[in-house]
C-alpha cells in the first residue's frame, strides 16, 4: 500500500503543473473570452429586447395615430353628412317657400281674375240692361208709331 500511496503522491505531484496550467487557462478563458462574450451577449440581448420594445412602442404609436386618423376621418364624414343634410333641408325649405309663394301668387291671380270677371259680368249686365231698356223703348216707339200709308211702305 505504501507503494501505491507513493505512486499516487508522485502522480499528484506530476499533476500539479497540469492543474496549475488548467487553473491558469480557466482564469485566462474567464477574463479573456467568457466575460467579454457574456457582456457582448448581454448587450446584444438588451439591444434586441430594446429594439423589440422600441418596435412595440412604435407599433403602439402607429396604431394610436391610425385610430386618431380614423376617428378624424369619421368626424369629417359626419360633418360632411351633416352639412349635406343641412343643405338638403335648406333646399327643401326654399322649395317649400317657393311653392307657397307661387301658390299665393296663383291664388291672388285667380282672385284678381275672378274680380275682373265679376266686374266684366257686372258691366255686361249693366250694358245688357241698358241695351234691353233701349231696345224696349225702340220697340215701344216702333209699335206706337202711326202706321204709315201703304204707298210709303211699299216704296212706290
Amino acid at each position: 500500500m505504501e507503494q501505491t500511496l507513493r505512486q499516487l503522491g508522485e502522480l499528484l505531484l506530476g499533476a500539479i503543473p497540469t492543474v496549475l496550467l488548467l487553473a491558469t487557462l480557466y482564469v485566462l478563458y474567464t477574463f479573456i473570452v467568457h466575460r467579454p462574450l457574456t457582456a457582448v451577449l448581454a448587450e446584444r440581448r438588451s439591444r434586441t429586447q430594446g429594439a423589440m420594445e422600441k418596435a412595440r412602442a412604435d407599433i403602439a404609436v402607429a396604431e394610436a395615430r391610425t385610430a386618431e386618423y380614423e376617428q378624424s376621418v369619421r368626424e369629417a364624414r359626419q360633418k360632411v353628412f351633416k352639412n349635406q343634410e343641412a343643405r338638403r333641408q335648406q333646399a327643401t325649405q326654399l322649395r317649400t317657400q317657393a311653392v307657397q309663394q307661387a301658390r299665393a301668387r296663383a291664388q291672388e291671380q285667380v282672385k284678381q281674375a275672378r274680380a275682373a270677371m265679376e266686374e266684366d259680368k257686372q258691366q255686361a249686365m249693366a250694358k245688357l240692361q241698358s241695351d234691353a231698356a233701349r231696345l224696349a223703348t225702340d220697340i215701344v216707339r216702333t209699335v206706337m208709331r202711326p202706321m204709315a200709308s201703304p204707298s210709303q211702305a211699299g216704296g212706290q
